[in-house]
């Protein structure tokens, strides 16, 4: 392209330089191409025609050009970028995934059980009473819903045991019904699993939740929690 726009602005001057006088004598190749630029100039102005048929005139052009000048094999490697693969990140961060059995085993606790009792919907959390002011309330975004999992900490000895999840770094993902997990909201409850740091007194339990938003109306099927925070991330079925 370099060249044509050489050769084109060397034959211009030359024109121009003529001025009135005498036409220079042109190669049957530099007629071509004046004709061929001439065109393109007219019609690129000329707003009743398409632009599409400027570029097909002169892309034709640039093809033929093209074809006449031979390429250096050290500038055609340098053209052609090599092809990218295209890596599934999402499907290896699943493989990763080692399984585990519950949370305590995942996060080195002992002494202490955590289960899982079960799940709750709710536009938001937690529930409050006619005139109550809760310390902290949340509320679900428009279109979602609050889906509130619910632990219990049980203190399986005779003396009291301190349980330190923020310590342990945790960071819950969820994933409802297989699809892609989503982390577990931030909150100022005190009794959020993710930040819990509390004793639970000798041979007593207590409740503990992870909030996560889901679209509105969502069917829960199955839900699956990953545990972070550990050397590698585990899975854990909670349904």
């Amino acid at each position: 392209m370099k060249k044509r726009n050489v050769l084109l602005c060397g034959i211009t001057a030359a024109l121009l330089m003529t001025g009135c006088g005498e036409m220079p004598e042109l190669t049957e190749t530099e007629t071509e191409i004046i004709s061929e630029y001439a065109v393109g100039v007219l019609m690129k102005h000329n707003k009743m025609h398409s632009s599409r048929l400027v570029n097909t005139a002169i892309e034709e052009a640039m093809a033929e050009e093209e074809e006449e000048e031979p390429v250096a094999e050290g500038e055609q490697d340098e053209e052609e970028p090599e092809e990218t693969a295209v890596v599934d990140v999402s499907q290896d961060e699943e493989e990763s995934q080692s399984a585990v059995t519950s949370v305590e085993q995942y996060y080195g606790i002992s002494n202490i059980v955590i289960s899982y009792t079960g799940y709750e919907t709710a536009a938001y959390y937690p529930p409050q009473a006619e005139g109550e002011e809760p310390f902290f309330s949340m509320d679900a975004t428009p279109g979602t819903e609050l889906l509130v999992l619910k632990f219990n900490a049980q203190n399986q000895t005779g003396e009291d045991q301190s349980l330190n999840l923020l310590g342990c770094g945790a960071r819950f993902r969820v994933s409802v019904n297989g699809e892609a997990s989503k982390g577990a909201l931030a909150t100022m409850l005190v009794n959020d699993m993710q930040t819990f740091d509390s004793v639970i007194p000798a041979n007593s339990a207590v409740e503990m939740v992870t909030i996560v938003e889901v679209p509105q109306g969502t069917s829960v099927d199955s839900i699956d929690m990953i545990l972070r925070g550990g050397e590698q991330d585990g899975t854990l079925h909670l349904q």
